[in-house]
C-alpha cells in the first residue's frame, strides 16, 4: 500500500524561504553585480536586462514553461503539455514523490529559470536593443532552458542516462555560459570592450546577495528541511570561499595585490562550481572544487577570451560557462554514496564521469546552436544590436531616456 502524499509545514516553510532567496539572487543580486561592473552610461540598461529577464520568464514559466518541463516525456525530449495556465494545479495538491505543495514547486522553479536567462546579459551589456531583449528571452527560455531542464529534471533523457546536477550546473550556468558565447557571435564586438566598472561597490553588495541567495538556491533544491540540504548548504558556502581565497592568491601572484573585482569573481565561480556537486559531495571535496574552479575561470577570462577575440563583457562564459562546466565534471569524481547514494569516479563508478561528459557536451551543443538561431532570426526580422552612434553615447540615454548615473 503506498502512502498518500502530505504537505509537510517545515519542509514547505523552507522551500517558501528558498524560493524567496533564489528570487533574490536576480532582482537585487544580479543586478547589482552586473549593473557595478558596466560602464556609467549603461547601468540602468544592464539592471534592466535583468529586471525585464526576471519578469518575462516567470510569466512564460507560469503559462506554459512549467508543463512542458515537467509534464510526462515525449521521447526524453520534452514533457507533455498539460496543466496550461496552472489548471488543475490546487492549493491541496501535493508534489509528486514530495512535501511540499505543488504551486510552491513551481514558483521555486520559475526562479531558476528567471535567473538562467537573466545571467547570459552580463555577456551583452553595452550593445544590445532592449526591445530585442525582451523578445530573445521569451524565445530562449522557450526552446532551450525549457527542453534542457526536462532532459535533467523532468525525466528527460538525462535523468534516465544518469546525470548528476543537484541545483543546475548543466541546466542553468552551462546553459547560460554558451548561450551567451552564442549571442555574443552574432552582436559581434564592442566599439570599447574595456571593463571601466563605474561602481565596484554595487557589484560587492550584488556578489554578496548572490552568495546569500545561493543557500536557498543550493539548499532549497533539496525539496525538504533536512540533513541533504544542510550538506548543501554547508557545501556551497565553503566552496565559495575557497574560491574566493584562490582567486585573491592568483591576483598576488600575478600583481602583488590581491583585487576586490578578483575576490567577488572568485567568491561566484565557486557558487556556480558546486552548484551541480552541492548535494552529492562531501566538505573535502567542496573545498577542491572551490579552489581548482577558480584557475580555470581565471585562464578562461585571461587567456581564452583574448586568444579568440570574443567580446563577453562581464564574463558570463568565463564564470558561468566554465565553473558549470568544471562543477559538473567534478560532480561526476567525488559524488560520495554517503551524501545522496551517487557514486563517482573516487568511490569507483568511472561511469558517471562519463555520463556527466555525455550531459555537459549535449546541453553545450543544443544551447549553443539554438541560440545562435534564435540570434540570427531576430538580427535578420528586428535586428538585436544598437547603431553605432547609441553605443557611444550609451543605452541609458538612448534605449530608455534615462539617465542612471552622474559623475
Amino acid at each position: 500500500m503506498v502512502a498518500e502524499a502530505v504537505i509537510n509545514s517545515g519542509d514547505t516553510a523552507w522551500i517558501l524561504i528558498s524560493t524567496a532567496l533564489v528570487m533574490l539572487m536576480t532582482l537585487p543580486g544580479l543586478a547589482l553585480f552586473y549593473g557595478g561592473m558596466s560602464k556609467n552610461k549603461n547601468v540602468l540598461n544592464t539592471m534592466f536586462l535583468s529586471l525585464a529577464g526576471f519578469a518575462i520568464a516567470c510569466v512564460v514559466w507560469v503559462i506554459y514553461g512549467y508543463q512542458f518541463t515537467f509534464g510526462a516525456s515525449i521521447g526524453g525530449f520534452i514533457g507533455a503539455p498539460t496543466n496550461f495556465f496552472l489548471s488543475g494545479i490546487g492549493v491541496d495538491t501535493v508534489l509528486t514523490d514530495g512535501t511540499i505543495p505543488e504551486l510552491l514547486y513551481v514558483v521555486f522553479q520559475a526562479t531558476f529559470a528567471a535567473i538562467t536567462v537573466a545571467l547570459i546579459s552580463g555577456a551583452v551589456v553595452g550593445r544590445m536593443k532592449a526591445k530585442a531583449w525582451l523578445v530573445f528571452v521569451v524565445l530562449w527560455v522557450s526552446l532551450v532552458y525549457v527542453p534542457v531542464a526536462h532532459w535533467v529534471w523532468g525525466g528527460g533523457w538525462l535523468a534516465e542516462l544518469g546525470a548528476l546536477d543537484f541545483a543546475g550546473g548543466a541546466v542553468v550556468h552551462l546553459n547560460s555560459g554558451i548561450a551567451a558565447l552564442a549571442l555574443i557571435s552574432v552582436l559581434g564586438k564592442r566599439k570599447d570592450t574595456r571593463l571601466l566598472p563605474h561602481n565596484l561597490g554595487y557589484s560587492v553588495i550584488g556578489a554578496a546577495l548572490l552568495w546569500f541567495g545561493w543557500f536557498g538556491f543550493n539548499g532549497g533544491s533539496a525539496l525538504a528541511a533536512d540533513g541533504l540540504a544542510a550538506n548543501a548548504f554547508i557545501t556551497t558556502n565553503t566552496a565559495a570561499a575557497m574560491a574566493m581565497i584562490a582567486w585573491m592568491l592568483i591576483d598576488i601572484y600575478k600583481t602583488g595585490k590581491p583585487s576586490v573585482l578578483g575576490a567577488i569573481t572568485g567568491a561566484v565561480a565557486g557558487l556556480v562550481a558546486i552548484t551541480p556537486a552541492a548535494g552529492f559531495v562531501d566538505v573535502p571535496a567542496a573545498l577542491i572544487i572551490g579552489f581548482t574552479t577558480s584557475f580555470v575561470s581565471y585562464f578562461g577570462i585571461s587567456y581564452l577570451k583574448p586568444r579568440f577575440g570574443y567580446d563577453d563583457a562581464l564574463d558570463a562564459f568565463g564564470v558561468h560557462g566554465l565553473s558549470g562546466t568544471w562543477g559538473a565534471i567534478l560532480t561526476g569524481v567525488f559524488a560520495s554514496p554517503a551524501i545522496n547514494e551517487a557514486s563517482g569516479l573516487l568511490y569507483g563508478n568511472a561511469n558517471q564521469l562519463v555520463i556527466q561528459i555525455i550531459s555537459i557536451v549535449a546541453v553545450a551543443v543544443y544551447s549553443y546552436i539554438v541560440t545562435w538561431v534564435i540570434a540570427k532570426v531576430l538580427d535578420s526580422t528586428m535586428g538585436i544590436r544598437v547603431d553605432e552612434q547609441t553605443e557611444i553615447e550609451g543605452l541609458d540615454a538612448n534605449e530608455h531616456e534615462e539617465v542612471g548615473y552622474r559623475i
